[in-house]
């Protein structure tokens, strides 16, 4: 008891003394100026990013960025009494005492109550806004007290955690003492405690842990077939009756795509033009990888089911066709039919595409562990086909094109050596919501024409490839000629996919310079940290918004293929048509 009261009395004469109890790292009361730091990113993470979000993302996005800002706000915290009580002790003979941290701390509720009240009605408002202008009902049911309380819970635990890592590193440190000099037990416990945590949160809790429970019940969903889908019975058509890949080696997403092929009638009915059946043909990873198919290696497995794909072409006569169109994949194999449809439509049938799974995860997973695979396996079977393709007399091969959203775009970049070498191969390409990271689209936008906006670059005066959100007035722009081949990117402003990187953390990305986007807000901002999660929670809700905004691009492909492949005779009747069924169809999401 003694001893209690000698350390409450030390405690009391020297409040800004650190801690020795071990348990106290735990235990305490939280830092006041990291506090501070904390509700500021808080207020912060409240502004309006690309899309209106929920309530219940805001508060997880409350929470973390609040958590980060505590963990920047306590070593400055400490930096500045450690600069401070020396001043003070000058100054006014003495250390700031309890009465005076009180009072501090009263300060920071009333007015972190306020500020808080007043940041989450602006919060509602500036979500209303950014609703109306990407054409949403205005309707918003924004919980603030729910925001409140999820974000003072999660950063609640994410501070306990950091507590705990750093009470074992300092027990770490304290045991490695008793064999060595402090400053190598000091160096050697950081270093095993940062080992620790990076292999345990990456390899146990994210591989082992989430990919493999992803990942299995993937695979599990590849064996199964969508509602309403049922086996072709076109020769044309892969997994029909004479397939070389059978109906359970096409996977989930490829017996999507090949049993929703759409006939000669419907064609007709829609053109009012005679229809040829189209020809579908997709290699699901079942069909390539092991076996006597398949490879030793990843490349020799996507080489193999390019083969396979090559096989299946000359199999439905597909060289024969007037139009020859690669599709790139994103995660499962999931191929978007509002992509590949307007050009069945336009072309009257007289068509093949030809599409192959590199992989069981879902597409966003596949965007963060796996996304090199699409690269590769896209590259595999493009070289493959034009390979093939090039064996055709130069006068009657079909012509050539490829395509692909979101990670399927990437993957079909990925299979090109720049620019330069996507316009000597091909004939042109549509492709929507191309990520960040792809090259291409990376490299065209580096070099835009100056003047030009990032979200809507122009490059070398728009000659062969051209950028549009509202296709049928951005693809006329700029007024000069759009030389064959021709490339049609379908980019949203406001799509976080197309600018989600991890330079948002501490970098202000070049779409937020004037002038913005026309689905984006005035009123976002660019903070560090906030705005990466702000942009990582948007990549969740970034389908909950309607066409053109956030990562839907709806009907614009019929536009692009209009524009990139035009058929002959093709009029504005014609295009209404297409353009009416498109629209009434039922989205894919």
């Amino acid at each position: 008891m003694r001893a209690a009261a000698s350390r409450a009395l030390a405690a009391a004469r020297h409040p800004y003394r650190p801690h020795t109890d071990p348990a106290r790292v735990v235990r305490r009361w939280p830092d006041l100026t990291a506090a501070c730091f904390a509700i500021v990113f808080f207020w912060l993470s409240l502004t309006p990013s690309l899309v209106p979000r929920p309530w219940l993302l805001q508060g997880v996005i409350g929470g973390i960025t609040a958590a980060i800002g505590y963990g920047i706000g306590a070593p400055l915290g400490r930096l500045a009494r450690l600069a401070l009580v020396p001043v003070c002790r000058r100054l006014l003979r003495r250390t700031p005492g309890e009465r005076a941290r009180a009072r501090a701390w009263q300060t920071y509720y009333l007015a972190a109550l306020g500020l808080t009240v007043l940041a989450l009605s602006e919060s509602a408002r500036m979500q209303r806004q950014l609703r109306a202008l990407q054409d949403l009902p205005e309707t918003l049911t924004w919980h603030s007290m729910m925001i409140t309380v999820l974000a003072l819970t999660l950063c609640a635990a994410l501070l306990l955690l950091a507590r705990a890592i750093r009470l074992g590193t300092r027990t770490l440190i304290r045991n490695l003492c008793r064999f060595v000099p402090r400053p190598v037990a000091v160096v050697a416990g950081l270093l095993i405690s940062a080992t620790a945590v990076v292999v345990g949160t990456r390899d146990v809790v994210f591989d082992r842990g989430v990919v493999d429970v992803v990942a299995r019940i993937a695979e599990s969903t590849d064996r199964g077939t969508k509602d309403g889908i049922v086996q072709s019975g076109s020769r044309f058509v892969s997994g029909s009756p004479g397939s070389l890949i059978t109906w359970p080696q096409l996977g989930y997403e490829g017996r999507n795509f090949t049993g929703s092929t759409p006939t000669a009638r419907r064609i007709s009915h829609v053109t009012h033009r005679p229809a040829r059946e189209p020809v579908r043909v997709y290699v699901g990873r079942r069909a390539f990888e092991g076996g006597a198919a398949g490879g030793t290696t990843e490349a020799e497995s996507y080489a193999a089911g390019a083969q396979l794909a090559v096989a299946e072409l000359e199999r439905t006569g597909a060289f024969d066709r007037e139009v020859l169109a690669v599709a790139g994949t994103t995660g499962m194999g999931w191929v978007n039919s509002a992509d590949a449809e307007p050009l069945e439509f336009l072309h009257g049938g007289d068509t093949a595409i030809v599409a192959m799974q590199y992989s069981y995860l879902p597409s966003w997973l596949s965007f963060v562990v796996d996304k090199e695979q699409a690269g590769r396996a896209n590259r595999a079977l493009v070289t493959a086909v034009r390979e093939r393709w090039l064996q055709e007399p130069a006068d009657s091969r079909p012509r050539l094109y490829v395509f692909g959203e979101s990670l399927g775009a990437y993957g079909v970049e990925a299979a090109f050596d720049g620019p330069d070498d996507l316009l000597s191969k091909v004939d042109g390409a549509v492709l929507a919501g191309s990520p960040n990271f792809s090259p291409i689209r990376e490299e065209i936008t580096a070099h835009r024409d100056a003047g030009s906006p990032v979200w809507r670059p122009r490059y070398e005066r728009g000659r062969h490839f051209r950028f549009a959100q509202w296709p049928a007035p951005d693809l006329a722009r700029p007024p000069g000629p759009w030389h064959e081949p021709r490339v049609a990117y379908l980019q949203n402003a406001s799509d976080p996919i197309v600018w989600w990187s991890w330079d948002l953390a501490l970098e202000r990305p070049r779409w937020l310079s004037d002038p913005l986007g026309p689905d984006i807000t005035r009123e976002v901002g660019w903070f560090p940290f906030v705005t990466f999660w702000q942009t990582t929670v948007d990549l969740a809700v970034s389908y909950d918004v309607d066409a053109p905004h956030g990562h839907r691009y709806g009907s614009g492909s019929v536009e692009a293929w209009s524009a990139v492949a035009p058929p002959q005779g093709w009029d504005a009747a014609d295009h209404k048509r297409l353009k009416r069924y498109m629209e009434e169809r039922k989205s894919p999401y």
